[in-house]
């Protein structure tokens, strides 16, 4: 694949999943699952943070294969006020060695995420897809360095 087949599609959507604490994990592992699954056979990369509000994340891939992600994800139950934060041609994988990683909503970081929500009220014109992947990329390159079970 060249370089300039690369793109990142950075969103910030509502969690529609109610339950108690252990119905909520078995939906975000069965997300993970299948999205790890048909991300690696399509060449996506990326990572999803959660917390019992909202989900953001950053996909990595091919455009057409981001597309068919995104439509799918937009159709989602779990999602609502779905909103694209960044959608652009990139050089670089950035996350590249995860189908799919996740930082729970247990990690450190969780706060500040929580916080970006608060903060901006859920407002786009507040958000950036730029804050959203430093948050997520940081966090990762943490756990990473330090053998972190927050990221899975």
């Amino acid at each position: 694949m060249m370089a300039q087949d690369l793109y990142r599609l950075i969103y910030l959507s509502n969690n529609e999943i109610t339950g108690d604490a252990t119905i909520i994990q078995q939906e975000i592992r069965q997300i993970l699952t299948i999205s790890r699954q048909r991300n690696a056979e399509v060449g996506i990369t990326g990572a999803l943070m959660f917390n019992k509000n909202c989900f953001a994340q950053v996909l990595e891939g091919p455009h057409d294969q981001l597309q068919e992600t995104f439509e799918r994800i937009q159709c989602d139950p779990r999602h609502s006020n779905v909103i694209i934060l960044n959608f652009e041609s990139m050089q670089t994988r950035h996350f590249s060695q995860w189908s799919m990683a996740y930082v729970s909503q247990e990690a450190a970081d969780s706060a500040q995420f929580a916080r970006i929500q608060r903060d901006s009220g859920f407002d786009p014109n507040q958000l950036t897809g730029e804050r959203i992947y430093d948050l997520l990329h940081v966090h990762l390159q943490a756990a990473e360095k330090n053998n972190s079970n927050q990221v899975y």
